[in-house]
């Protein structure tokens, strides 16, 4: 017959095990935070030194803010593919810039008459980090970038094509299914901590003869590509 366990061994046995459940706890809060955002109960970072108060500067006329990089201006559909690419998925937030300076970028390569724009800019929007979520993440300064794999014309591309009703596409419009790892890297604590995993999409993108340079229509959802 086994021996009945005291009342303070049961005691320290239940405390341990509460510690691990928390050590655990705390483990899974930092990886999350890295991925999307901050443990809510974590204490919020510490405030930077503010400068003494003195008269404000006069605004200088010729310094200009930085800004992002255009996508790259080519004819070449499978070059702006990749970079539309680089732009869609590639931000920092440890720079100043925000979802919707990155978001902008895009919205500028797409089509200059404005027919997709609304379109476009709700698809890019999947695509990045809310300002709630964003404004955590820089509490880790995380960064994220892309790989890319692979960047073709989807099989199915040349069936919507046939599919296609007369006029309803640009004349040179392609479809590039993009495939790749989406990484991501950041400091939790005083631990840096990188992640990754792979990605696809798909950009529809219109060249000549209708634009002098290509110009990107619409985007997928993301992981659920053209195949």
């Amino acid at each position: 017959m086994a021996n009945p366990v005291r009342p303070g061994h049961r005691r320290f046995i239940l405390l341990l095990a509460v510690g691990f459940a928390v050590l655990a706890a705390l483990v899974g809060v930092g990886v999350y935070g890295l991925l999307l955002a901050p443990d809510p109960t974590a204490p919020a970072p510490a405030a930077e030194p503010r400068a003494p108060v003195g008269p404000s500067p006069e605004p200088d006329s010729t310094a200009s803010s930085p800004s992002l990089p255009p996508i790259l201006s080519t004819a070449d559909a499978e070059a702006f593919a990749r970079a539309a690419s680089h732009a869609l998925i590639d931000w920092d937030t440890a720079t100043h810039f925000e979802p919707s300076d990155y978001a902008q970028v895009i919205i500028d390569a797409g089509d200059p008459s404005g027919m997709e724009t609304a379109a476009l800019a709700s698809d890019v929007r999947s695509y990045l980090p809310t300002a709630d979520a964003w404004s955590k993440l820089r509490g880790y300064g995380t960064r994220q970038w892309l790989t890319i794999d692979d960047a073709v014309i989807p099989a199915s591309w040349n069936e919507a094509l046939d599919q296609a009703a007369d006029g309803q596409l640009l004349p040179g419009t392609i479809a590039y299914t993009v495939t790749g790892t989406r990484h991501r890297a950041g400091i939790v604590g005083t631990q840096a901590q990188e992640t990754s995993r792979p990605v696809s999409f798909t950009l529809f993108i219109a060249c000549e003869p209708s634009f002098e340079e290509c110009r990107l229509l619409r985007l997928s959802e993301v992981d659920n590509p053209l195949r």
